[in-house]
């Protein structure tokens, strides 16, 4: 598969159209790529990068996160969205800081026993932060496979195999092998993207399979398409705006306010931010962000 995706020419174009993200600048650390690595899930990067420098300055190493209290960490997350990632985090730099001497593991084994650390998320720190050889699968990089090596328009649901075939497309040298995971993922992210790729700017154009074959549409199921507004995580959004704000539990009253549309769903959202341990209930009924019950 190497000449389907040469080394060469991805890495060649990649030192021309990289990106200047502060994650990527020397004398980083894991912590920080970690970070980087957790906030960028699911989020741009242009709403992740002023989130990321505050959090670098404000907690360097992971001690000083896990001094504070989860509310504040959650405060400090503001509309990244998906808030459960920045209380794992916050588990997690606990961790790091009681049972690891406030270094991030090197090997993918231990990262994965961390909270909140999945399959790329250990890959990605183990490569990026310590520059190992291992396969770094993200939803851009399963798309530049799916289309470059098996000539897909999508690359379907994940599976084991990603991990294979991102493995067999890199290089020997480790310090090639993390510029070039790098190199997969930038690709993904800027030329062969869902909606619109520019295939005529790709490096690896002449020996994609997806192109050789005509650019066939996908086949399979079709794409669920995320919605956002009317659903339960808008609601929830809403009612950690509330809480966020406040640096004092709030009656329920002023939750109520925030969506009259349906109180049912209203309800149901306040009770799955409880039940995930993202809000907390004080002893005279209001409510607060996780850890300032008192």
């Amino acid at each position: 598969m190497s000449d389907i995706l040469p080394a060469v020419g991805l890495i060649g174009w990649f030192d021309v159209h990289e990106r200047e993200l502060p994650w990527r600048e020397p004398g980083v650390t894991a912590w920080q790529i970690l970070m980087s690595e957790i906030m960028l899930q699911q989020t741009p990067v242009v709403r992740v990068r002023p989130i990321w420098e505050e959090w670098v300055r404000r907690w360097p190493v992971p001690s000083a996160m896990a001094a504070e209290s989860t509310g504040e960490v959650l405060r400090a997350w503001g509309k990244l969205g998906y808030p459960r990632r920045a209380m794992r985090l916050h588990e997690c730099s606990r961790v790091l800081a009681e049972r690891f001497d406030d270094v991030v593991p090197s090997d993918v084994e231990t990262l994965l026993t961390l909270p909140g650390i999945g399959e790329y998320t250990a890959r990605a720190v183990a490569c990026f932060a310590y520059g190992q050889r291992v396969p770094v699968v993200d939803i851009n990089v399963r798309r530049v496979i799916a289309r470059a090596v098996h000539g897909r328009a999508e690359a379907g649901s994940p599976g084991r195999s990603d991990l294979r075939d991102a493995e067999a497309l890199l290089p020997t040298d480790p310090v090639r092998a993390c510029r070039y995971s790098a190199a997969l993922m930038e690709l993904g992210a800027l030329v062969c993207t869902a909606r619109s790729p520019r295939c005529a700017d790709c490096p690896v154009s002449g020996t994609c399979g997806w192109q050789r074959r005509g650019r066939p549409a996908h086949d399979g199921p079709a794409r669920k398409v995320q919605k956002f507004a009317g659903t339960d995580r808008q609601v929830r959004g809403l009612l950690m705006d509330v809480l966020r704000g406040s640096d004092d539990p709030v009656d329920r009253s002023r939750l109520d306010q925030v969506w009259t549309t349906d109180t049912v769903q209203r309800d149901r959202a306040l009770g799955s931010l409880l039940m995930d341990g993202l809000v907390e209930q004080t002893r005279d009924g209001r409510f607060c962000l996780a850890g300032e019950a008192g």
